[in-house]
């Protein structure tokens, strides 16, 4: 059986995680209240690195199942990578519309509104809980990781659209974060610092709970794989038998 402990370097990258993510509310917490948006100005720490974290997500969920099915680097392992990752950006992305809402709510007076930001956040969040129900379909490893594989570089067309839609269609949504770091401009500084802070935050967060994930969809692989060893050598008992 593999061991579980936490390696010296996971334990680092937890620590940085929570440091960075303890300063993220507190540095947050000190923002001061604009007059367009009162206290809810504060959720610029939280909410940007939330919403880039889940885009990571997916990305390296799409990065693995390429990986996976080029003939050269076809590996397992790439196939549980894609599906950790996949998991932990449904989390992000729930986050994200969580956030956005809260944020929206006094801002532009209603919780949610269809337009093209929110909707494709919301149709993000759709296809990806399609693509982990897909994983669970009974199937051999080989067909479910092909079949996942192609799945997630098919959804994965969802996040530049949403990325850019501020861009591309007219919406209630505030410009893209980045856009606007411009001191003077639309961000002072205390703000940008808060939210490249909360980026820095929500990508070691990710990257912390990817190492657990993924080693638990290791071990629940082997797992299955020692089961199915054992079912099939029963039932060779049993044929012997008779």
């Amino acid at each position: 059986m593999r061991t579980t402990t936490s390696s010296p370097l996971t334990l680092t990258l937890g620590l940085a995680a929570a440091l960075a993510l303890a300063g993220t509310v507190v540095l947050g917490l000190t923002l001061p209240a604009t007059v367009e948006q009162g206290d809810y100005s504060r959720l610029i720490a939280i909410h940007p690195g939330v919403a880039w974290a889940s885009y990571l997500c997916f990305g390296v969920t799409a990065l693995a199942s390429a990986a996976w099915l080029w003939p050269t680097t076809r590996d397992p392992r790439w196939d549980l990578l894609a599906g950790a990752s996949a998991e932990i950006g449904v989390v992000f992305t729930a986050l994200t519309l969580a956030t956005g809402s809260i944020w929206g709510r006094p801002t532009w007076g209603v919780w949610w509104v269809w337009d093209a930001r929110l909707t494709l956040s919301a149709l993000m969040l759709m296809l990806y809980l399609g693509y982990l129900a897909l994983r669970r379909v009974p199937d051999p490893p080989e067909v479910r990781a092909r079949r996942s594989a192609v799945a997630a570089l098919a959804a994965v067309v969802v996040v530049p659209l949403n990325h850019f839609a501020v861009d591309w269609w007219r919406t209630l949504h505030q410009g893209r974060s980045f856009a606007q770091m411009d001191p003077g401009n639309d961000l002072d500084g205390a703000f940008i610092g808060a939210m490249l802070l909360g980026l820095v935050a929500m990508t070691l967060v990710y990257c912390w709970l990817l190492v657990h994930r993924y080693r638990v969809a290791r071990l629940e692989d082997e797992r299955d794989s020692r089961r199915l060893g054992e079912a099939l050598e029963e039932r060779r008992r049993e044929a012997v038998v008779v």
